[in-house]
């Protein structure tokens, strides 16, 4: 808590989480350190929060496994899940402070071996507050190795009135390695009859494969901006989303998108395919609504380029 004053407070550690998941792994699975914590007591409250989360995935005994796990801070996960057949390893991400304020900074970077594949989403939405002390940092870093497959699906994140949100996401592939991600973001709290009219939000999304860049994308949009309620901004909805897909996929992915997402998306929902990226877009009302659609996309791409249906966590659901 913040509030808290010359407690010891466990800042950081480093886990092989193995044992964790009770599996007898081969003798050729990667060796890791042991656990190593350390602490630092703090004799006032914390003006900010800085956070990291860095996991390791790679496959051994017939699944992809969480081998490696190292945080920082109020960035932790919860033990991973193997819901599928083909042993794609599930984990929650979780920032029990339960928002972002001004000041603070999460850190979080993913490494995916060769042949693992793994999902990561979060149990709820991501709050960004009113920026007091300093913009809010959100930086995400994902390394895809040749052959593996990373699924990044977070639920969507609000832009309280008067946050100031710089969020970063670099996906680094090789090989035929594949990425999906997608971002959903609610400005304000409409129900409560709060708008983004004050602060500042500062996305960048870049993707690479084997050095060379096949996305990138920027967005700047500040509180109360004209392009929020323009035709060619955001004609005056309160939530938006991009989803990308990268990796190996048939030359009409594009196509059965539109199929598979047409009866509820007219309107609202766009896709776009540039040679192995696939783009697709939500623009209304409701972030349930975008994610709804997402997850019809998702399905028809995991259906093109592994096939095998969509699998939403059963987080999704509570």
């Amino acid at each position: 808590m913040r509030t808290s004053q010359g407690r010891d407070l466990q800042c950081s550690s480093e886990t092989d989480t193995r044992e964790c998941e009770g599996a007898t792994l081969p003798s050729k699975a990667p060796c890791l350190p042991d656990i190593s914590i350390a602490r630092v007591r703090y004799t006032s409250a914390p003006a900010n929060w800085h956070a990291e989360l860095e996991l390791w995935f790679a496959p051994a005994a017939g699944k992809t496994r969480l081998m490696r796990r190292r945080h920082l801070g109020p960035l932790v996960v919860q033990k991973p899940f193997h819901p599928e057949k083909d042993g794609t390893c599930h984990v929650y991400l979780l920032h029990p402070p339960g928002g972002v304020a001004g000041g603070d900074r999460l850190d979080m970077r993913f490494h995916v071996a060769p042949g693992a594949r793994a999902l990561m989403t979060t149990p709820a939405a991501t709050k960004f507050y009113r920026a007091d002390h300093g913009p809010s940092t959100q930086l995400t870093t994902v390394d895809v190795a040749d052959g593996a497959v990373c699924e990044y699906l977070p639920q969507e994140t609000i832009l309280f009135d008067g946050a100031h949100a710089m969020i970063d996401t670099q996906v680094r592939l090789a090989g035929e390695a594949a990425y999906v991600g997608w971002d959903l973001f609610c400005l304000g709290r409409p129900a409560a009859g709060e708008r983004f009219a004050h602060g500042h939000l500062r996305q960048r999304i870049e993707v690479t494969r084997d050095g060379r860049p096949i996305w990138f994308e920027r967005v700047q949009l500040p509180g109360g901006s004209p392009a929020a309620a323009a035709a060619h901004g955001l004609a005056g909805h309160s939530t938006w989303g991009t989803m990308i897909y990268a990796g190996p996929l048939p030359e009409d992915a594009a196509e059965r998108v539109r199929a598979a997402v047409a009866p509820d998306g007219a309107g609202v929902f766009s896709v776009s395919q540039l040679e192995d990226v696939v783009v697709c877009r939500y623009l209304g009302p409701r972030a349930s609504t975008g994610k709804a659609l997402f997850v019809r996309a998702w399905d028809a791409l995991r259906a093109s380029s592994q096939g095998k249906a969509a699998s939403p966590p059963r987080i999704w659901a509570t």
